[in-house]
């Protein structure tokens, strides 16, 4: 049955079709049978649908369960690749963790997607990054050092890149920034070629 037909009770009239107008009108409960079959034979094909949906992305997904004083990495960006100790399940599918004092203002139970297991490694040692969080829980970034430049030249004119390692960040996750607004902001950075934050 196409969308049309069922929202509105008639087949749509397009050029194809035109030649078998007189259909004959229904009226009193043949109509309303007919409205409740429609209804159900919808109803039918949605929940096919959507699971067949739901076992394709079942197929994808796998079950995470943490034991109670298990390690276990977040996933947020300024405590990913952190280990914090789990405290338990709330729920299914969320866990509280044990957070540092820094992090008090942080609500402390996550979603199990938000979460990802701690292998053990006796050459790991765990040290917890010092940041400092603003009231908002949110907190500032703080350059490193410029690791790159780039030139990216338009029709026009030339836009100057740096690429910026930032404070309680991977390595590898180094980004590209206008070269005008890091000089205004951070006017230390170009100082001298190898100048940065830990000098």
């Amino acid at each position: 049955m196409a969308p049309y037909e069922a929202l509105y009770g008639r087949r749509c009239r397009s050029p194809i079709c035109w030649d078998n107008v007189g259909e004959r009108k229904l009226l009193g409960p043949e109509i309303v049978q007919i409205t409740v079959e429609k209804v159900r034979q919808i109803r039918d094909r949605l929940q096919e649908a959507q699971s067949q949906q739901k076992s394709y992305a079942d197929n994808r997904r796998r079950s995470l369960e943490f034991l109670v004083g298990e390690h276990v990495f977040l996933k947020v960006a300024p405590t990913k690749g952190i280990p914090f100790r789990n405290l338990g399940p709330i729920g299914e599918v969320a866990y509280r963790l044990a957070l540092p004092p820094a992090l008090s203002r942080v609500h402390n139970v996550f979603h199990v997607f938000m979460l990802r297991k701690y292998v053990s490694n006796p050459n790991h040692v765990i040290q917890f990054l010092g940041f400092e969080l603003n009231s908002d829980l949110s907190y500032k970034e703080q350059p490193v050092k410029i690791v790159d430049f780039k030139k990216q030249e338009l029709r026009k004119r030339v836009i100057p890149y740096v690429k910026v390692q930032w404070k309680n960040h991977y390595v590898h996750e180094e980004t590209w920034e206008l070269e005008s607004e890091m000089r205004e902001k951070y006017p230390f950075l170009f100082l001298r070629p190898s100048a940065s934050l830990e000098d």
